[in-house]
């Protein structure tokens, strides 16, 4: 699901259903909105959007986060056609640190800080995240200033093509099951005790490389919504 995380001034602007972002203070700026997203879907929040003619939209620059990215767009520009976007490239610490399991980096706000400190800066006037990536609770002077139509929540495996056919079920004993999530690291080992899971690091690209191309993973664990995203229903074996 994403999420749109914006700044604070509260006499400015009136949402609908959410809490929104409002105007800069700087006069310069004052016809300007400058977004900033990584990962999202029906935008509730408009009121704050008819405001400006030009919204600056930052992403992550990942394959998947720029088609993300391009989706919010598409919602924004159903609410105002003559709005223009322009995309501008940045990276967070989670996706630059790739040697190492996610909860051993020791870090808060692995996939949003960088982007929190540029809204901050009001370098940006909001940003996109997955929900998944937030923190609990966000910094002081943000909130949620929309969420998107929410697309498959489940779970997707994506298997070697040695293993073309197989489930978790069927998947021989011992077999390599490639996932960052601790989450879902807990459900694999309580419900198929034969398979093996293993840290996987890395965007949608990287992961798939992994699997296709090495001899370590018999599948890997993915975000369904992610593969719908990509256009890879077809890799999803269950």
């Amino acid at each position: 699901m994403l999420s749109m995380i914006s700044s604070l001034q509260p006499s400015k602007v009136i949402a609908q259903n959410a809490m929104c972002a409002e105007s800069l203070k700087d006069p310069a700026r004052k016809n300007t909105i400058k977004i900033g997203s990584r990962k999202s879907q029906h935008i509730v929040c408009n009121s704050v959007l008819l405001l400006l003619l030009l919204l600056l939209l930052l992403f992550l620059f990942l394959q998947l986060a720029l088609i993300q990215t391009k989706h919010v767009i598409e919602k924004l520009k159903e609410l105002n056609a003559e709005k223009t976007y322009e995309i501008v490239k940045m990276s967070t610490l989670g996706d630059q640190i790739l040697d190492k399991p996610l909860p051993k980096i020791g870090e808060k706000s692995l996939f949003t800080k960088e982007l929190e400190i540029a809204l901050e800066h009001q370098d940006v006037d909001f940003v996109v995240h997955s929900l998944k990536d937030l923190p609990t609770a966000l910094p002081d002077g943000m909130c949620i200033g929309a969420i998107l139509k929410r697309e498959d929540p489940r779970d997707a495996l994506v298997l070697h093509a040695q293993y073309k056919g197989k489930s978790l079920k069927t998947l021989p004993k011992g077999s390599i099951i490639g996932t960052s999530s601790l989450r879902r690291t807990a459900q694999l080992k309580r419900s198929y005790p034969h398979l093996k899971v293993e840290n996987i690091r890395g965007n949608l690209n990287t992961r798939l490389n992994k699997l296709d191309k090495g001899d370590s993973y018999a599948a890997i664990i993915l975000a369904a919504a992610g593969m719908t995203r990509m256009g890879w229903d077809n890799r999803v074996s269950e």
